[in-house]
C-alpha cells in the first residue's frame, strides 16, 4: 500500500508542475480543488460516513438510483437501474438492471452484484448501515430479503414503506454497487474485502480511484467506459488544504480551480478579483436552537413562543454569518421532498417580553453551555442581548465540541446552539429526530434523537405522523404530509430551526457546471468542464 500511495503522490506532484512560472495555471484538463479532507476514514462505501470520503464515493461508484447533477432537484433518477416496480401489497420493490454497464475492472455490472452489495452492507453493519436496516433488513434475513434473479433485483421490506422513502434512501453511499467478483478477491478473513477497499475502488463510476494520499490528496481519473459518457475532466486533484486563507492564495494564482473552505472574509477578498467568482449551494445542515424541557423556565410554552421572537434572524444572517447561512425556520432543509420555505418568525423584542412576563418568568436566570466555535459563540451572544432585554439572563458557559455534547446527550444543557446534517436524502432523516420520541424516559438513552436530547415529549399525534409519512404510497400525498408536519412543529415545539448552512465556492473562470451537491448529496464532478 505504502508503494501505490507514493506513485500516486508523484503523480500528483506531476500534474501540478505543468504551469508556467510567471502565471501558475492548471492543465485544461485537469480539476483541481483544495479541500479539508482529513477526515477520509475508508472509502469503503459499507463504511464511509464522512463527508470527504462520501465525496470520493460519489464519483467512483454508482447507485441503483441516483441524481441528474445538472438538475438535483428533479430529485432521484433512474441509474444502474433502468426502472423498478413497487408490489401490490408495497413490500418488495423490483429492480430491472441496465445491460452494458461495466466495472472499472471491466467485469460486468450484475444484479448479483447489486444485491451482494446491499447484503455485505447490512452484514458489515458500520456506522451507516442503518440507512438500510430501518427497512427491516437484518444480517440473519437480508440474504433472503434482497435478492436476484438475472437482471432483476427485489427488496422485501417488513412494511410497505413509501417508495419515494426506500428510494431516496439507495442513493445514499451505503447503497453503492461493488463489483463483487474483484472484492472476493482481496477478502481477509470474515472482512468481506473491507480493509482492502478502505483504500482501494471497484466500483463502476465516472471516475477511478487513482490514488489516495491520507491528509494529503485525492487522485481521480475519468472512466472512459462510464455508461452515461466519459467525464470531461481527464483527472481530478483534491488536495488537502486546511486553511481558508491557503486556498484563497491557490485560487487568486490560479494553482487550484476550485476553493471549498472559504471564511466570509476570504469570500469577500475573492469576490473582487479578476477571473473568480463566488457560487452558494445551501447544504443540508440546520443551525438549530433546543429548549431543554427539563429547565422550569424553558417548559412554559409561553416562554417557547417568546424565544422563537427573540432571534435576530435577518441581522444574525447579514452580518457575522453572512455567506454561511441563511434563514430557515423549518426542519428539513430547501431542497428536499415537502420541504417548507416559510419564515413565520421574526425579530419582535417587545411580543417576546409580553409572554415572558404572562409566563411569569421576567428575572429569571438560565445558564447553558456552547461549543466554542465562533459562529455558535456570537449566535449565543446575539441571543443573550436580546434575552436581556426582555427580562432573561442568559449565562454562557464556552466549552468544546466533545464537553458540549456529552452534556447534550446528557440532557443537560438548557439552550443548544448547534446543527444537525441528514444522513440521507429523505425528509424521514430528519423528521425522524426533530418530531419523534416515542419514550421520553431518562431510561430510553434516545441520544439519536434530538427531541429526546431536549426532553421534548412530543405529542403521539406528531409522532404519528411521522411515522406515517413513511409509508404513504403517493408521492403528492407525502410531501403535504411533511408541510403540515413542519407547519405544526414551528408552532409548538421547543427545537427551534434558524438557519441553513450555504456553502460558498470559489470558481476559476471558465469553470462551469461546479455541484457540490447542494442539501441531498456529494460533489459531482463528471459535468465539470473548464473554458479557456
Amino acid at each position: 500500500m505504502t508503494k501505490f500511495l507514493n506513485t500516486r503522490a508523484m503523480l500528483l506532484a506531476t500534474a501540478l508542475a505543468f504551469a508556467p512560472a510567471a502565471y501558475a495555471e492548471t492543465p485544461a484538463d485537469v480539476l483541481v480543488v483544495a479541500h479539508t479532507i482529513d477526515d477520509i476514514i475508508s472509502l469503503d462505501p459499507a463504511q464511509s460516513f464522512e463527508f470527504s470520503g462520501n465525496d470520493v464515493n460519489n464519483n467512483t461508484y454508482d447507485r441503483l438510483v441516483d441524481f441528474d447533477p445538472l438538475d438535483l432537484d428533479k430529485g432521484f433518477q433512474p441509474s444502474l437501474a433502468e426502472s423498478w416496480e413497487v408490489s401490490e401489497d408495497g413490500l418488495s420493490i423490483t429492480f430491472t438492471m441496465r445491460e452494458g454497464v461495466k466495472f472499472h475492472s471491466g467485469n460486468p455490472v450484475r444484479a448479483e452484484d447489486a444485491a451482494w452489495s446491499l447484503q455485505r452492507a447490512v452484514k458489515l453493519d458500520k456506522t451507516p448501515a442503518f440507512i438500510l436496516t430501518q427497512f427491516g433488513f437484518t444480517a440473519d434475513n437480508v440474504e433472503t430479503n434482497i435478492t436476484a434473479d438475472g437482471n432483476k433485483l427485489t427488496l422485501t421490506m417488513d412494511k410497505p414503506y413509501a417508495p419515494s422513502f426506500v428510494l431516496n434512501c439507495l442513493t445514499a453511499n451505503i447503497a453503492s454497487v461493488v463489483d463483487k467478483e474483484l472484492v472476493m478477491q482481496h477478502v481477509e478473513g470474515e472482512d468481506m474485502g473491507n480493509a482492502w477497499l478502505s483504500n482501494n475502488d471497484a466500483g463502476s463510476g465516472a471516475y477511478v480511484l487513482a490514488g489516495w494520499t491520507p491528509n494529503e490528496a485525492v487522485q481521480l481519473t475519468a472512466f472512459a467506459d462510464y455508461f452515461q459518457g466519459a467525464p470531461k475532466m481527464a483527472r481530478v486533484i483534491v488536495k488537502n488544504v486546511a486553511e481558508s486563507s491557503a486556498q484563497r492564495l491557490q485560487l487568486e494564482a490560479g494553482d487550484i480551480d476550485v476553493a471549498r473552505n472559504l471564511t466570509p472574509t476570504d469570500v469577500e477578498a475573492v469576490s473582487t478579483v479578476e477571473g473568480i467568482k463566488v457560487q452558494d449551494e445551501p447544504r443540508g445542515r440546520i443551525l438549530y436552537m433546543g429548549l431543554n424541557q427539563k429547565d422550569e423556565v424553558l417548559s412554559n410554552p409561553k416562554v417557547v413562543e417568546a424565544m422563537k421572537y427573540l432571534v435576530d434572524y435577518e441581522g444574525i444572517a447579514g452580518s457575522f454569518l453572512k455567506g454561511q447561512f441563511m434563514v430557515h425556520q423549518a426542519f428539513l432543509p430547501s431542497g428536499y421532498l415537502g420541504a417548507l420555505d416559510e419564515n413565520p418568525y421574526t425579530y419582535d423584542v417587545a411580543k417576546a417580553k409580553a409572554l415572558i412576563e404572562e409566563a411569569g418568568m421576567a428575572g429569571k436566570t438560565i445558564t447553558t453551555k456552547v461549543r466554542d466555535l465562533r459562529e455558535y459563540v456570537d449566535t449565543a451572544q446575539a441571543l443573550q442581548a436580546s434575552m436581556a432585554e426582555a427580562g432573561l439572563t442568559l449565562n454562557i458557559e464556552q466549552m468544546t465540541g466533545a464537553q458540549v455534547l456529552d452534556a447534550y446527550r446528557a440532557r443537560e444543557v438548557p439552550i443548544f446552539l448547534g446543527e444537525w446534517g441528514p444522513d440521507y436524502s429523505d425528509p424521514n432523516t430528519n423528521a425522524a429526530t426533530f418530531a419523534y420520541n416515542p419514550d421520553n424516559s431518562d431510561e430510553a438513552n434516545a441520544t439519536g434523537l434530538l427531541a429526546w436530547r431536549n426532553a421534548y415529549a412530543v405529542p403521539e399525534a406528531m409522532g404519528k405522523a411521522t411515522v406515517d409519512a413513511t409509508l404513504e404510497q403517493d408521492g403528492e400525498k407525502r410531501a403535504q404530509m411533511y408541510i403540515d408536519l413542519q407547519k405544526q412543529y414551528q408552532a409548538e415545539a421547543p427545537i427551534v430551526p434558524l438557519f441553513q448552512r450555504i456553502e460558498p465556492t470559489g470558481l476559476r473562470d471558465g469553470v462551469e457546471n461546479w455541484n457540490s451537491g447542494k442539501a441531498v448529496t456529494s460533489v459531482i464532478y463528471r459535468a465539470v468542464t473548464k473554458g479557456e
